[in-house]
């Protein structure tokens, strides 16, 4: 039930009140687009005087600063076929308060008893927040620039450590066909491929799609195969598989664990098969169970008999360094069947037998 007003007066003392006590800047004009009252906010967000501003036309006001095109363009076009608009933007710059951007909502209230038109108008000022969102596109822009450019270093500074590292092999190399000294050509041949080995996983994480987490089925089955390409001889046919459960791992973990595998496999693949072998067999295998981990690299070589000494070189320490370093730790079964070496970090249980 509404409560009961004696006059017009009283009706216009009560709509005034009303579109005062809105706070965003709001008229009320006629069909003609003359002001029948404007808020308080209107008079001072767009400073304009209120005895110049009631009852003219709304194109007029301030000189004509508000004879802007795309509020005509809602004013008499798509209010007149729609009755409503919501979130219209204008921009315009305003005498006195400069550059501004405007939502526009509007209503036509249409009456029972009369033919009069009646046009609601607010506005709401968003130009600070226009301002913020060109800002951020503006940091994205140079985030996405300075990204590439990262991208582009990244891809330079691999591309040199990866011409670095074969002009280092190359030396070693050379190096290890001049000496006469059997034991320091040895060593020399060594260290030669174990740059080679350094190399073999950069290129590896080179060509990997991301740069912070790697896929560990592609990256170990990429460097496994090329590994057995390069090393295995016709002499000794070596078939290299890899089982490995699905997921990524960070770049970091990834060098560390391509290393361990490139130095087990070279070393299963120059020892565990000293005569011809049929069917011979490396088999590399990484499973993981929550945070847990597991990788094995085992063959089906000849293995050490119970009692035989084992010997501990370079590539031995190379894997032990790595293991500390990943906080696992490494378990070695050698027999008649052949050898596995297992690197675990935490408790787990392996589902993937060892190669027979």
């Amino acid at each position: 039930m509404f409560h009961p007003i004696a006059n017009i007066e009283d009706v216009q003392t009560l709509a005034q009140a009303i579109v005062n006590t809105i706070a965003e800047p709001f008229l009320v004009l006629d069909e003609k687009f003359r002001v029948l009252a404007a808020s308080r906010s209107f008079y001072q967000t767009f400073k304009v005087d209120p005895e110049q501003t009631r009852g003219s036309l709304l194109y007029a006001l301030g000189d004509g600063q508000w004879d802007i095109p795309a509020l005509r363009l809602l004013l008499e076009t798509i209010i007149p076929e729609k009755t409503a608009m919501d979130g219209f933007e204008v921009e315009h710059d305003f005498p006195n308060i400069g550059p501004r951007t405007m939502l526009l909502n509007a209503r036509k209230v249409l009456y029972d008893h009369s033919s009069a038109v009646t046009i609601l108008l607010a506005f709401n000022d968003i130009t600070a927040r226009r301002a913020i969102e060109r800002e951020k596109e503006e940091l994205l822009g140079r985030t996405e620039d300075l990204l590439r450019q990262k991208d582009v270093l990244l891809r330079e500074m691999e591309h040199r450590v990866a011409n670095s590292l074969q002009i280092i092999a190359s030396i070693l190399l050379l190096k290890a066909r001049s000496v006469t000294s059997e034991e320091t050509r040895q060593h020399l041949t060594d260290a030669h491929q174990r740059v080679l080995s350094v190399a073999e996983v950069q290129r590896h994480l080179h060509t990997s799609t991301g740069v912070e987490e790697i896929d560990v089925v592609s990256y170990l089955s990429k460097l496994c195969s090329s590994l057995a390409v390069s090393m295995v001889g016709e002499d000794q046919p070596i078939a290299v598989n890899v089982t490995a459960q699905g997921g990524r791992i960070d770049s970091q973990k990834a060098v560390s664990l391509g290393l361990i595998v490139t130095e087990l496999v070279l070393n299963a693949i120059k020892y565990a098969f000293p005569m011809e072998k049929a069917k011979a067999l490396i088999q590399v295998s990484y499973e993981t169970d929550g945070d847990d981990w597991k990788l094995t690299v085992s063959d089906n070589g000849t293995g050490k008999a119970a009692g035989e000494p084992s010997s501990a070189g370079l590539g031995t320490a190379i894997v032990e360094a790595l293991v500390k370093q990943l906080e696992a730790r490494i378990e070695v079964i050698s027999d008649t069947k052949g050898t596995s070496v297992s690197v675990t970090r935490a408790t787990f249980t392996s589902r993937v037998p060892r190669a027979a």
